[in-house]
């Protein structure tokens, strides 16, 4: 047997017995769960063990955990692979804290049999305790959340004195029941008759299509011809080693050696450029070719666009001497360091060469989300679907800012020119010179004054007599942002804009029950306008308490458009303060001190 074709024959020998051991049944602890097809262990065993969106891991202390869409993290308790039902419980004790999360509509499982009703939750610290409707694990001292049936008689349940916090529909018993217990159902792969049979599931050989068969239990006995199989593979490695070694050395020219090298070089120096790298400003006049191409200029400083290689371009920000003592650029490189989100712009490096500062981004062709929500008459350049999806990519950037990292980050800045778009029209949320960095369990911050643009500030930033900052003043923002890509800045339904405030003037409309009559041709783009339109509204209610969390703002976006309900008019509640605030012409307020809290 010849050199080249032994090695084959035992790299097919390795292959083949790793390929019928890497799938065996396993568990995360001895009275565990049992882990098989369709179910398979996640970063343990390879793609083809399990069936998509069966996933499950071990947790520290060695529990089974099943991860849903929307971040929902369950304990696996028991898996019934005959009915085909997984029997799960909250690692917190606390199932009702996962309901507004709960979206099973692009999971593998599906609720159980049990009754499913809709609820409303409300504070009813006021009145007398109901013990059967109380949630205990959703109230702390002094704030009693109760959970109502909605077609239950409100009127013989004394919530006059009651605040109400939100709906859910289509909740199972389970998840308010204080049990800790939720079953959940999946119908495919359907193995349960597999199960019945006494086998077990598994892929079909060559299947390119999911489908399943059945296949004879291992027997007890086979585990001693899995650990001679295990041994074996072992001396294979070895001699597979050996072999490669041998030839490495009589079949590689010095040839294909130095082309190795170069490749190795220039990957190399193409991962030198995925992380942060600290430039020299010699550098950055390299980059951007002494500053040829201007891209535009801000409040902080002028872009130009560069070149790390002749594949790689970047966006280079010359940052302006400011009276901050440098507050921007410390904030946006310390803030952007931690960032990893596909709608989050990268920081590629940073220049601080003595009163020389400048920030390297990557580049993204397509400029910012303000060019292109802004026409001169009917037309829409981007389309409303499209639109759609810009809206929701901003919000789980958002998402990600507040809940994603290690500390929350409030952007303080949120608006249209700060969303860059790349080649896809996929937005990136950019600009953090104004970003704060807090604890996640820090509701209220404290500032000496106001920080934004005018325009898209939250009125308690602008003014503490509207409540107290926190991340529900980016979620403002954000809600203007929305009100603005609807409307259009130069839509000829408003050329006089001292006069007609186009918040207040769409709310009206809507509720109303009139037509929007804004660039809208088909009745398609009129439900994307009005769920726009409707979660904006929700987003600037003038009270912080009032305004929707990030993560139910990207449910909303997500989800159809004509179950959601209107606000309150926060116009109405606001009064004129707040309207006259919503009112001041677009300009820019530099970054500040702050007072840190205690």
């Amino acid at each position: 047997m010849d050199l080249p074709f032994f090695c084959l024959f035992m790299l097919f020998i390795l292959s083949h017995g790793l390929a019928l051991n890497e799938c065996k049944q396993s568990r995360c602890r001895k009275n565990g769960p049992a882990i098989r097809f369709p179910f398979r262990l996640k970063n343990q065993q390879p793609e083809h063990c399990g069936f998509p969106g069966f996933d499950l891991s071990c947790t520290e202390t060695r529990d089974t955990l099943l991860e849903l869409p929307n971040s929902v993290k369950l304990n696996v308790d028991r898996i019934d692979y005959v009915y085909q039902v997984i029997h799960t419980s909250d690692p917190s004790n606390c199932l009702p804290k996962q309901i507004i999360n709960f979206n099973l509509s692009n999971s593998a499982f599906k609720f159980g049999d049990s009754s499913r009703n809709d609820y409303a939750f409300f504070n009813c610290t006021s009145i007398a305790r109901r013990e059967y409707l109380f949630m205990p694990c959703l109230s702390v001292p002094g704030y009693d959340v109760h959970a109502f049936y909605k077609d239950s008689s409100v009127d013989t349940l004394a919530l006059t004195s009651c605040k109400k916090l939100y709906n859910l529909s289509s909740v199972p018993w389970e998840l308010i029941s204080g049990h800790n217990v939720l079953q959940l159902n999946w119908s495919r792969p359907a193995c349960g008759v597999c199960e019945e049979l006494g086998k077990h599931c598994r892929f079909k050989n060559n299947s390119t299509k999911l489908e399943t068969e059945c296949f004879d239990k291992p027997k007890p006995s086979s585990r001693v011809g899995i650990k001679l199989m295990a041994a074996g593979i072992a001396v294979g490695v070895f001699l597979l080693l050996v072999m490669a070694f041998m030839l490495y050395r009589n079949y590689n020219s010095d040839k294909e050696e130095k082309q190795n090298q170069a490749r190795v070089k220039k990957f190399l120096e193409d991962y030198k450029a995925l992380k942060p790298t600290r430039f020299s400003y010699a550098d950055i006049k390299r980059i951007t070719n002494r500053f040829k191409d201007n891209l535009g200029q801000g409040a902080y400083g002028t872009v130009f666009k560069g070149k790390l290689s002749n594949e790689i371009s970047v966006a280079v920000k010359i940052l302006t001497i400011s009276t901050t003592n440098g507050e921007d650029f410390i904030n946006e490189v310390g803030t952007m360091v931690r960032l990893h989100h596909v709608n989050v712009v990268r920081l590629v490096g940073f220049c601080a060469d003595g009163f020389r500062r400048a920030l390297v981004y990557e580049y993204l062709p397509n400029d910012s989300l303000e060019k292109f929500i802004t026409s001169n008459g009917d037309e829409l350049p981007l389309g409303w679907e499209k639109l759609q999806d810009i809206a929701l990519g901003i919000a789980k950037g958002i998402e990600y800012l507040h809940q994603g990292c290690d500390q929350r980050i409030l952007h303080f800045d949120i608006k249209p020119h700060n969303i860059l778009l790349d080649e896809n029209f996929n937005p990136k949320i950019s600009d953090f010179g104004l970003s704060k960095l807090c604890a996640k369990d820090q509701s209220i911050i404290s500032m000496t004054t106001a920080r934004g643009t005018m325009g898209y500030i939250a009125p308690e930033v602008f003014s503490r007599n509207f409540g107290n900052v926190s991340y529900k003043s980016d979620i403002y923002s954000f809600g203007m942002v929305l009100l603005d890509m609807v409307k259009g800045r130069k839509n000829i339904d408003f050329t006089d804009e001292n006069q007609v405030y186009f918040p207040e003037w769409v709310y009206n409309r809507l509720d109303q029950g009139e037509e929007l009559r804004i660039r809208i041709k088909e009745d398609k783009d009129e439900q994307i306008a009005k769920k726009l339109i409707i979660v904006g509204l929700w987003c600037i209610q003038w009270n912080p308490v009032d305004r929707p969390s990030m993560n139910f703002v990207v449910q909303m976006v997500e989800g159809d458009g004509s179950k959601l309900t209107m606000p309150p008019n926060p116009f109405a509640s606001a009064g004129d303060a707040f309207a006259a605030a919503g009112r001041f012409p677009v300009q820019k307020l530099g970054a500040i001190s702050e007072l840190e809290d205690s």
